[in-house]
């Protein structure tokens, strides 16, 4: 049987894309309107796992993402980092001398923008990269192409005018996949732990529960900080460290910060993928 897939977007778009090339193509994939449809759609089992992006290399962390973490009860069980290759695509038929307009996402486009100056092509915010695909497929419109995922170009029979159109080829987007239930599995091998923490407001407490990884030289890949709702200038701690958390360094770590901490929560542990 194939597994179900929920992801944000529309068909087609880079979550898809992102949840082919981690899961394999013999799954379904379940397109949600929103990042809090994509968690419901795991936790009430429409879907057995959920893949949401979490940052950007370029545009940084996707906030409300790590605040749904929060929220929910699901856990991370992989992560995969996809390179976001921008493609120019049109109707078929049509070349780049014919193209006057390029529509897509803000943030696509932002990405694009010297490409597209020296194109000498307008460009048009959209919702969504795979939206905008779509509206030209269904528009018709000879003298306008999207800017999209190759993913988009196979969903809506599209043209790819040009490959690569990002101004930063160092483009990234990190994906976690969720899912409701997890196995304990082995403990060897390359591994990444996601926990998220909080403390009391006293002199030198970040200091101290970071220094439970430093005594135990465990490398932490990422540190984020989101406000707690209802509670200002008071923060959650998000934190990525090299390891598992039932490893001896790992759980001796967690042990001492769960002393210091006034909530600790272990949001999983699973395989890290390096970027080649």
């Amino acid at each position: 049987m194939n597994r179900r897939i929920a992801f944000q977007g529309e068909p087609g778009a880079y979550s898809e894309l992102a949840a082919f090339e981690y899961f394999g193509a013999g799954i379904k994939p379940l397109p949600c309107a929103s990042f809090e449809a994509t968690f419901a759609a795991v936790t009430d089992g429409t879907a057995e796992y959920g893949l949401l992006p979490i940052e950007n290399s370029l545009a940084g962390s996707i906030h409300r993402n790590y605040d749904l973490l929060l929220e929910s009860d699901l856990m991370i069980v992989g992560e995969y980092h996809l390179r976001v290759s921008h493609c120019l695509m049109a109707l078929p038929g049509t070349t780049l001398a014919d193209m006057r307009q390029v529509h897509s996402h803000p943030q696509a486009l932002a990405q694009c923008k010297k490409r597209l100056r020296q194109m000498s092509l307008e460009a048009v915010v959209e919702a969504d990269t795979a939206g905008s695909a779509r509206m030209i497929k269904d528009s018709g419109d000879q003298h306008a192409a999207a800017l999209a995922s190759k993913r988009a170009a196979e969903v809506y029979d599209l043209h790819i005018l040009q490959k690569n159109m990002e101004d930063n080829p160092a483009n990234y987007t990190r994906f976690l996949a969720l899912t409701a239930q997890t196995a304990p599995g082995n403990t060897d091998g390359d591994f990444k732990t996601s926990i998220v923490f909080s403390l009391q407001n006293q002199p030198g407490a970040l200091f101290k529960a970071l220094s439970v990884f430093a005594l135990r030289d465990i490398d932490l890949a990422k540190i984020e900080s989101r406000p707690i709702q209802g509670k200002p200038w008071e923060y959650m701690f998000y934190i990525d460290f090299a390891g598992h958390a039932q490893a001896e360094s790992g759980r001796r770590a967690l042990d001492h910060l769960g002393k210091l901490a006034a909530y600790l929560r272990v949001l999983g542990s699973y395989p890290r993928h390096r970027v080649a």
